[in-house]
């Protein structure tokens, strides 16, 4: 029997995780709730916190709190949380850990493959982020697909009459829009467009700003300054554009929201769906123009759409319905759950990786152009950094394309390679992505061939490989960014960090010890079973500890489970010690 893969949405606002059980799909709740809200915080114990528990937290301590982070995926940046710093992957790989444990409560048995969800217009940087927050949470990342693709799959996969389908995205922080075609089983995605830092958390942010300059013209008071204050406005804000989804005035009250020279200030004013859909009329249009290069890349009219699927809970706003109305003739679809179809296409794509009966076949594209800069002709006149497209925007996926280049001059012994991602005739009004050096080339006159060869894989990662063509001298990477370098004994350390934040807490939500597995494939040394032991004795103390213990010890487990991974059995000696003299300590 095939090991259960599991499919996860990793949503800006929200995330969900989902399985194929005999042919059906199951979105898994956490209680009675299959939503599970994207927030990380730390809770007055010390103690890591994650969805729903996370987000109430938010209001009162919005500093031990972290929402929207898939916005930083990709990003070499880190933020605070309680006073430590943690990269956009660590945070990630805490959400998809918990998702992990919801999904093996379920199930009743350990996961550790998943199919993840990432926006069609997620670059090569945001990709490699997301496979190594699940790497992190202890996660096999067999597949990324693109969320418009698993919408789609969700909606009609087993459709047999040919249609043409828009799926427009727009979720808490990202948009996406994709045209797909679906016929006889398969999907197949024509063309794909959209913005990384476009979505809800904007919407929001207007009124935020309305909700401040209200409080500034009424009280003469800036409720930036105070951080409770804001994370109260924030969620007042949230409400409001949930409220003006099904009518059309929102009341907001928050009565003592801060108080100016000791006098306390309530805020309280209405918000008219007019007045908001105003706010954000700037945003539509954008998503509305990204339509139009949608529709054109698959070089379709609009009547030739069938169906508009919504996704992402962001399309609840009214004018984006009438706008989609307007422009095609006919109102899109509302029969599939905005919120879950993604999580839901995802298990879809996991059940046909399994080899589980599944009529549909996927078939999907890349949303960027890839290539590379080469002397040439930009404007009328020569050009060192002439854009030279490789792949280019909506290819289908896997995709690999060779391209031959030639020396400048006379006895070359190196070339530089470097790849962009973009549509820009120049190169550096693109991004670039990579860059590599192919040395020893023969010394010969220019013109010398080396030929370039961009492969995508199924999940939108890039390889690439450059050869003399004459000598098949070669020189191949993978493209990554300074983020990409978080794997070896880094992702080790980041792996050892958040299962320390957990504690115990994996076990006890699904009533597994996923180090069985692991300890079971060969016999582990006597030191290492010892230390293992003091690890577990330790963790299991960490309820009833203060704080300051507790960091002492999440250390030492680190630096010993390290010496472990590198079976370093003399490393061992004094953490353990020290490990155990805290341990006598704390129980004596």
């Amino acid at each position: 029997m095939n090991e259960i893969i599991i499919g996860i949405d990793l949503g800006t606002t929200n995330s969900e995780v989902a399985v194929v059980e005999q042919g059906k799909v199951t979105v898994i709740a956490d209680g009675d709730k299959n939503i599970l809200p994207s927030y990380v915080g730390i809770d007055d114990n010390g103690d890591i916190i994650v969805g729903e528990t996370a987000r109430n937290q938010y209001l009162a301590y919005p500093e031990r709190t972290i929402k929207s982070i898939k916005r930083l995926m990709g990003e070499n940046t880190q933020v605070n949380l309680a006073d430590q710093k943690y990269t956009p992957q660590e945070i990630s790989a805490i959400i998809l850990k918990r998702l992990k444990a919801i999904a093996e409560t379920y199930l009743g048995q350990p996961v550790s493959k998943a199919v993840i969800t990432v926006p069609a217009y997620f670059s090569d940087a945001q990709r490699q982020a997301t496979r190594e927050a699940g790497e992190i949470a202890g996660l096999d990342v067999v597949r990324m697909i693109n969320e418009p693709t698993a919408a789609a799959l969700a909606y009609d996969a087993g459709e047999q009459e040919k249609k043409h389908v828009l799926v427009y995205d727009l979720g808490g922080g990202t948009f996406d829009v994709s045209v797909v075609n679906i016929e006889a089983g398969v999907v197949e995605v024509l063309s794909s467009h959209g913005d990384n830092h476009l979505g809800g958390d904007d919407f929001d942010q207007q009124i935020i700003e309305y909700l401040l300059k209200h409080l500034q013209e009424t009280y003469g008071v800036d409720a930036r300054k105070h951080s409770k204050a804001m994370a109260r406005i924030t969620r007042a804000a949230e409400n409001a554009k949930f409220l003006l989804s099904e009518q059309p005035y929102a009341q907001i009250e928050e009565e003592y929201l801060l108080e100016n020279d000791g006098t306390p200030i309530h805020l309280s004013i209405e918000l008219s769906r007019m007045v908001y859909e105003e706010m954000i009329e700037d945003y539509i249009n954008v998503t509305m123009d990204a339509v139009h290069i949608a529709m054109k890349g698959a070089k379709l009219a609009m009547s030739d759409i069938d169906e508009i699927v919504l996704v992402g809970g962001s399309t609840r706003t009214p004018c984006i319905r009438e706008r989609l109305s307007n422009e095609f003739g006919f109102e899109p679809h509302s029969e599939v759950d905005a919120d879950l179809c993604v999580a839901m296409g995802a298990a879809i794509q996991a059940a046909m990786i399994n080899g589980q009966e599944v009529d549909t076949v996927l078939v999907d594209v890349t949303p960027y152009t890839y290539g590379t800069a080469a002397i040439g002709t930009l404007d009328g006149e020569s050009y060192p950094f002439m854009f030279v497209p490789i792949i280019h925007k909506n290819s289908v996926l896997p995709n690999r394309k060779v391209e031959a280049f030639a020396t400048s001059h006379d006895g070359q012994m190196a070339v530089d390679v470097t790849i962009y991602q973009g549509e820009d005739p120049d190169a550096l009004n693109n991004v670039k992505i990579g860059e590599f050096r192919v040395e020893g080339l023969q010394d010969v006159e220019r013109g010398n061939i080396v030929t370039l060869a961009l492969e995508l894989d199924l999940n939108g990662i890039l390889h690439v490989s450059a050869e003399e063509k004459a000598t098949g001298l070669e020189k191949s990477i993978t493209i990554e960014n300074a983020l990409s370098n978080f794997e070896g004994s880094t992702l080790d350390t980041a792996k050892q960090r958040i299962s320390s934040l957990f504690g115990q807490l994996d076990s006890s939500l699904y009533g597994q010890d996923e180090s069985l597995v692991i300890e079971h494939e060969q016999p582990a040394a006597p030191e290492i079973e010892a230390a293992q032991a003091t690890i577990k004795k330790a963790e299991s103390l960490f309820e009833t500890i203060s704080s300051e213990d507790k960091e002492d010890m999440v250390d030492l487990i680190e630096m010993i489970s390290a010496n472990i991974e590198a079976k370093d059995i003399a490393g061992l000696d004094k953490p353990v010690a020290e490990l155990n003299d805290i341990i006598y300590y704390l129980e004596s």
